[in-house]
């Protein structure tokens, strides 16, 4: 059974940073196409982030420069660093891994707010 579990969301003031992690069991990262998405107050979920088994990464035009998405094989952790943070930012952030061109599974997400 696949278990995502996100972290270090909270409360943090526009320009500030946060990095997200989610540690996965039942499942290697390093095998996997694995993102992250986030869901706005009032609006769809949006991909922030995706990180395919070859290394290649692609971000929301709204996050490129200040967000970065990389794994740590060795803790089967994925992280999302956030920088440059703002109000617009603020949502649920969910960890996901991909199976072809679908979700396959989400994690519980984590909540993140940027004050202005």
């Amino acid at each position: 059974q696949v278990q995502l579990v996100e972290s270090g969301g909270g409360l943090v003031q526009a320009g500030g940073s946060l990095r997200l992690s989610c540690a996965a069991s039942g499942i290697m990262f390093g095998i996997n196409d694995v993102g992250w998405y986030r869901q706005a107050p009032g609006k769809q979920r949006e991909l922030v982030a995706s990180l395919i088994i070859g290394g290649s990464t692609n971000y929301a035009e709204s996050v490129k420069g200040r967000f970065t998405i990389f794994r740590d094989q060795a803790k089967n952790t994925l992280y999302l660093q956030m920088n440059s943070l703002k109000p617009e930012d603020t949502g649920v952030y969910y960890c996901v891994v991909f199976g072809g061109f679908t979700i396959r599974d989400w994690g519980q997400g984590t909540q993140v707010t940027v004050s202005s």
